[in-house]
């Protein structure tokens, strides 16, 4: 009865957390879409794309640092739903804009919610769970991301065509009343409150993830994190306009990309299955050698065919990739720096997500191919392998600090 109680109380939590994680993605996937409808809507430039995808960015590592550091201070619950209120209210606002100026400030803000909703909800699911199953646990949060950016392509495909990229918007206003049922009905985590408690000052909790004991987890992280949200979001965020610019139609450029999206989710499920069998540096090794191939690949596609086959490789292996990344961060520190070392992380990724989207947009517009863009997010992925290889240390099954 008792380990009944726990798996209920398991599937709970990871339903109630997860839910706001694919709210989370369905605000990115739209943007994406959005970016392509924008193009055509207000004659942006490639380059002024590329600034839309990195705003974005450069909110998420804002809010990825404060908000990390914020959660080891006050709890991971009040700041998860602090999160979702923002990039909601904001999302929805940015539906009412009428100038890309006053549309690239409010998706500062939705960037500053999403990135410190992502890395302070896999720290809540990491310090709640048994150690045996903690890494399967937040793999599988990191699956309702799919779930999220097949929401936003669903409702970008019947919504946005028929009426418009600014209703679509409004519709990811509507995850900031999932805040108030989440104020009743989700736990903090149990190690924050038993011994999370603040004891040190921001400055003192910085110095320690870069004392001798962690500096070297640390490194790692940063390096893996930079290069994968890079890669990431100079890829996914382009996904529907490179199919634009590849001759594909509005209509048709959004079906191809929700059938490439459908792929992320059996890359979540494989990685949730192999990460306690294999271990996280096996899993997130394997996956990103898989991101580079498939992101080669896709670059020098030309046909329909190889284009689709491409994509969907490139969606089952880096969002499997992303659900060890997320599984990897939080158990490299103790819980009194957990969150703001895995924010802290999270932030030096998101700089990357401010360059890759601006890297496309720069290297078009200056009549460079998408051969070249995506062998450069290739080369970037595995400088990210070798970090997890030679710097990594396994943490499968361990308990945590």
């Amino acid at each position: 009865m008792k380990k009944q109680k726990q798996e209920i109380s398991r599937n709970k939590l990871l339903g109630l957390a997860g839910t706001g994680w694919m709210f989370d993605a369905m605000d990115v996937g739209i943007l994406s879409f959005v970016i392509a409808a924008l193009a055509v809507e207000w004659q942006l430039t490639p380059s002024q794309m590329g600034w839309i995808g990195s705003v974005n960015s450069i909110g998420m590592a804002v809010g990825a640092l404060g908000f990390g550091m914020l959660a080891d201070k006050i709890g991971r619950k009040n700041v998860f739903m602090m999160t979702l209120v923002l990039f909601s209210v904001a999302s929805g606002l940015s539906a009412l804009t009428m100038t890309l100026t006053a549309f690239l400030i409010l998706r500062f803000f939705v960037g500053a919610g999403l990135g410190g909703e992502l890395p302070v909800a896999s720290t809540l699911v990491s310090e709640s769970v048994e150690a045996h199953e903690r890494g399967r646990v937040v793999v599988l949060l990191e699956s309702f991301w799919a779930a999220g950016w097949l929401l936003a392509a669903i409702i970008a495909y019947f919504v946005i065509p028929n009426y418009g990229w600014r209703l679509a918007l409004i519709i990811t206003a509507l995850p900031a009343f999932y805040a108030i049922y989440l104020r009743r009905r989700l736990p903090d985590s149990p190690k924050f409150e038993l011994d999370g408690k603040p004891k040190q000052s921001a400055v003192e909790k910085i110095k320690t993830l870069w004392s001798k004991k962690y500096a070297r987890r640390t490194l790692m992280l940063w390096i893996v994190w930079f290069t994968v949200v890079f890669s990431y979001y100079g890829m996914f965020l382009w996904l529907p306009s490179v199919m634009v610019m590849k001759g594909f139609d509005l209509i048709h450029s959004f079906k191809y990309v929700l059938i490439m999206t459908l792929a992320q989710l059996p890359g979540y499920f494989t990685a949730a299955w192999l990460i306690e069998r294999a271990g996280r540096k096996f899993v997130l090794a394997t996956y990103l050698l898989g991101t580079a191939a498939s992101a080669l690949f896709f670059g020098n596609a030309e046909t329909l065919p190889l284009l689709l086959t491409s994509g969907a490789l490139l969606s089952f292996f880096n969002l499997g990739a992303w659900g060890a990344l997320y599984a990897y961060s939080p158990e490299q520190y103790p819980t009194a720096i957990r969150a703001t070392g895995s924010g802290m992380a999270a932030a030096v990724g998101r700089i990357g997500g401010i360059f890759g989207p601006l890297l496309i947009g720069t290297l078009l517009a200056a009549g460079y191919g998408f051969d070249l863009v995506f062998g450069i997010f290739c080369g970037a992925i595995i400088i990210g392998v070798i970090a997890v290889v030679f710097l990594g240390t396994e943490t499968k099954q361990t308990e945590l600090e």
